[in-house]
């Protein structure tokens, strides 16, 4: 298992907007091929930051993701809402206790 995660924060008067577009798009990406969780968190602390923990089968499933159009239009609308640079994780899932 390939875990992305992905930490974001957003203009305060932009959070909206964020969460209106996650809804729509949120079952498109997870349904992308290889995806098997899509999850998004606010911290607790200051609610312009935002995590998606994503879970792929294989780094080329992220890839091929990546590539694609649902990305380029996914990506292009919410970046243009960050007040900061976002940064991301590409990590291997080791252990998972449920």
């Amino acid at each position: 298992m390939f875990v992305r995660i992905v930490k974001m924060r957003f203009q305060e008067d932009k959070i909206e907007t964020f969460l209106e577009n996650f809804e729509e798009v949120k079952n498109h990406i997870r349904n992308f091929e290889g995806n098997r969780l899509l999850e998004l968190y606010q911290d607790k602390n200051d609610p312009r930051i935002f995590f998606t923990y994503s879970y792929w089968e294989n780094e080329s499933d992220l890839e091929n993701y990546r590539k694609s159009e649902l990305f380029g239009e996914v990506w292009k609308f919410t970046k243009a809402l960050f007040s900061d640079k976002p940064e991301a994780w590409s990590v291997d899932k080791l252990v998972s206790l449920v």
